[in-house]
């Protein structure tokens, strides 16, 4: 299981659940607020306050889905038959939550809040099982850096084909009409996803498994997994990673439409800095074979913090170092991401060697759940600083106070994020690569003791009863 090589056919399958994923996440992460405010047309205060409010109930959906995972026993395994039959429901739910009815106010908040919150419901079935699948298709250190170096490239085009081609197919579909165009366009996105989960389902496979043989009560795994350091630590970093980006990414369209006065270079920011993605997620395989990861992953955090706080002091008109700093950090970005979700993946292996039990999907569904956290802080962060500063729907211009909180919000707060990411992975987290071999081989070591007990206790029990059938002869 430890030497396992994973094919290509495996690792493509197993990152296009996330490409799957990311063409929904991206979306709502760059398109929704600005969907809510300026096409579905309800306050900006108020699409923050839902961000954030959905994630009181994600604190109890998320591990009660990572729960569910943990004591799910079918003939496909314990992760994957969630990411096969909740693809549809999710696709269905994805079109609802961009469609526009013609509603009251008031109804128009209502029917926001409900789609919005059945999404990230969605979002949880699927993607919780999916990322905790990742950590039992292997337990080969090298093979799961490879792993999600293909889900993060995968992920990566994945979120690039919803956020690139999402205004296209608005014009497209809509002919003028943003109101079906955007409904259109997610459907056809929804329709892609769908397929892309069924594939993973098909080409994966479960191989690390406690067999039931370390489950407690549902109390004492909430319990262990709040005490185990490590996933603390990797807990706080997701926030503050997704941060980043999710801010300078929701932010990026009040830039360009009220910083740059030109809304068609969305598109070409988008590309730009998809492109750099692709680049950072092929890359972190052979950093890390090169480096320890997490030495790459705070040195890699300290330089996006320089840059985006040096992207404050781009003059306006200097549009080409702009799409130079934004494809920079599009590298390092997602060369990070790769290797935070390893780092998580290390640390349900730490979990096991302290206290003996295998939390996998109760430790995916937290991260999951701090990575909706730190999105719906943004949405939230984004709304109510637009707000306070006066925000006018649709309005051709923005007051001063406006424009200071939307560059802010695309350069500095990302910059300020990063900085203390690299400060606390530094710091604080432990499991460098030289540990993380030490408890993989003492856990394997400690199996095959198990393994080879259970065997002799079989042969003695064998014998035993052999002996006394001769005796009864």
């Amino acid at each position: 299981m430890h030497n396992q090589i994973l094919s290509k056919r495996e690792k493509i399958g197993y990152g296009l659940g996330d490409a799957a994923s990311h063409i929904v996440f991206d979306n709502v992460m760059l398109y929704m607020m600005f969907f809510y405010t300026d096409i579905f047309g309800i306050p900006a205060g108020f699409v923050g306050t839902m961000f954030l409010l959905a994630r009181a109930l994600d604190a109890i959906s998320d591990p009660c889905m990572g729960l569910l995972a943990d004591r799910t026993r079918t003939r496909w395994g314990k992760f994957r038959p969630y990411v096969l039959f909740g693809a549809v429901p999710f696709g269905i739910v994805c079109v609802f939550a961009y469609s526009s009815p013609e509603l009251s106010m008031t109804g128009k908040m209502v029917y926001a809040a409900v789609t919005y919150t059945l999404l990230t419901l969605m979002y949880t079935v699927v993607n919780i099982p999916y990322c905790a699948l990742g950590g039992v298709i292997t337990a080969n250190p090298t093979q799961r850096i490879s792993l999600q170096s293909y889900r993060f490239v995968l992920a990566t085009a994945g979120g690039m084909l919803s956020t690139v081609l999402m205004m296209p197919l608005v014009e497209l579909i809509g002919q003028g009409n943003k109101v079906v165009g955007f409904q259109g366009g997610i459907a056809v996105l929804a329709v892609v996803a769908v397929v892309m989960l069924a594939i993973c389902f098909a080409t994966t496979k479960e191989r690390i498994s406690d067999d039931g043989a370390t489950q407690g009560s549902v109390r004492e795994d909430l319990r262990d997994i709040v005490r185990n350091d490590q996933w603390r630590i990797v807990g706080l970093l997701t926030i503050l990673n997704i941060l980043a980006v999710a801010v300078r990414g929701g932010a990026m369209m009040y830039y360009v439409t009220y910083i740059l006065g030109n809304p068609a270079v969305f598109t070409l920011f988008l590309v730009t800095y998809s492109v750099g993605n692709l680049l950072g997620s092929a890359a972190a395989k052979p950093l890390t074979d090169w480096k320890c990861k997490v030495s790459i992953f705070w040195w890699t955090n300290a330089v996006l913090s320089v840059l985006s706080i040096a992207m404050f002091w781009v003059p306006v008109g200097a549009n080409i170092t702009m799409f130079i700093f934004i494809f920079v950090i599009g590298v390092l970005h997602q060369l990070v991401t790769p290797i935070q979700w390893v780092m998580m993946s290390d640390t349900v292996d730490y979990g096991e060697w302290k206290d003996g039990k295998r939390l996998t999907g109760i430790s995916f569904a937290g991260t999951l759940f701090v990575l909706k956290l730190g999105l719906a802080l943004s949405g939230a962060m984004i709304g109510w600083m637009l707000a306070g500063a006066g925000y006018e729907s649709g309005a051709a211009t923005q007051n001063d106070g406006t424009l200071s909180v939307i560059v802010a919000l695309f350069t500095l707060i990302p910059g300020l994020c990063y900085l203390l990411s690299a400060l606390i992975a530094a710091r604080l987290y432990t499991l460098n690569t030289p540990f993380i071999n030490r408890i993989l081989a003492e856990l394997s070591a400690g199996a095959k003791r198990n393994e080879q007990e259970f065997i002799k206790s079989s042969t003695n029990q064998s014998i035993k009863s052999s002996e006394g059938l001769s005796h009864e002869n």
